[in-house]
């Protein structure tokens, strides 16, 4: 533990070696999006307490900032509000040094696995995998890249060789993610080491993505893959994730779809699967995506899905609504 504080220390005091004062002050951008979505569902099993909304938002405002020193080094600082909560208002904040040497980040915020994993391409407002598809049915999510969410960390990217990025994360697990108020000494804990690796192409007329990333917290160990193959207008992919806990059963997860692009018009049809002992499920979404203008797109998704566990559940559902970026 005292190796990685002093390496993380290391890293800053190299950024401001030598520096009497930055360029300018940091000043800091708004930014965001907002998504205002109405749909339905007909399913078998309704949730518990009822059926979902049939008018569903998400909504994030982001602050970011940086400034460059004399020895060219960015140092930055990104905080993102959550526009509706129950839980922790502030969704992510945290430095950043860029320069020669790669990338530091360090405070809340995804972990290297989370943020360099590569999945099907999917174009739509609901998805089959790590999506918002248990926004509006009573099922599993599927998650081929199951990390462990916004925590205090401190991640390191290398700078890109030849397309290739590696990068790392460490926590020690201070329960920030979903919390409602910090507590240093609420974690378990148990540290948490992510890892991933990605590479980005582009070629005469096609162009490649891949990604290998995993996490260890305790005993609990997660690994997975993705590939998305561009030719064209068309974008192919797929990915797979294992989830081993120390305690419980397995999961294997993958997804695999296509998406096609023609204008500011973009399609996609995405397949997903999960499996946890006895439990199974499965799902498809047909996404649909139009640019209406700069930061205004117009988006819908057709899904079924398929559960069958404790509790068989099926059925389908149409979404539609308004994404901005602003």
């Amino acid at each position: 533990m005292k190796k990685i504080l002093f390496a993380s220390s290391a890293i800053v005091a190299v950024a401001f070696a030598g520096q009497a004062s930055a360029s300018e002050k940091i000043k800091l951008a708004v930014g965001g999006y907002m998504e205002q979505w109405a749909g339905f569902t007909d399913q078998d099993v309704d949730a518990t307490g009822g059926r979902y909304n049939a008018f569903q938002s998400d909504t994030e405002v982001y602050f970011r900032g940086s400034t460059t020193l004399d020895n060219g080094i960015e140092i930055g600082a990104v905080i993102e509000l959550e526009g509706e909560t129950s839980g922790d208002q502030v969704d992510e904040q945290y430095l950043f040094v860029n320069g020669g040497f790669g990338r530091f980040e360090l405070g809340k915020n995804d972990s290297a696995a989370d943020a360099m994993g590569v999945t099907a391409p999917a174009v739509g407002p609901v998805g089959v995998n790590d999506g918002d598809i248990t926004n509006w049915a009573n099922v599993e999510m599927i998650d081929t890249v199951p990390s462990s969410g916004d925590q205090n960390r401190a991640t390191y990217y290398t700078p890109v060789f030849g397309g290739f990025r590696a990068g790392v994360s460490f926590a020690d697990d201070s329960n920030r993610n979903g919390a409602s108020s910090y507590n240093d000494k609420a974690g378990t804990g148990d540290n948490i080491v992510s890892a991933g690796l990605e590479y980005k192409g582009d070629f005469d007329g096609w162009s490649l993505g891949l990604s290998a990333e995993g996490e260890n917290q305790d005993e609990d160990n997660w690994y997975g893959a993705g590939v998305n193959v561009g030719f064209g207008n068309f974008t192919v992919g797929g990915s797979y994730g294992n989830v081993d806990p120390d305690a419980g059963d397995e999961t294997d997860a993958f997804d695999i779809g296509v998406s096609y692009a023609m204008d500011a018009a973009a399609v996609s049809l995405t397949y997903g699967y999960e499996e946890t002992g006895d439990n199974e499920v499965q799902a498809v979404d047909l996404g649909f995506a139009y640019t209406l203008g700069a930061g205004v797109a117009w988006k819908s998704s057709v899904f079924w899905f398929d559960e069958e566990d404790t509790v068989d559940n099926d059925g389908y559902g149409v979404v539609t609504g308004i994404r901005l970026d602003f």
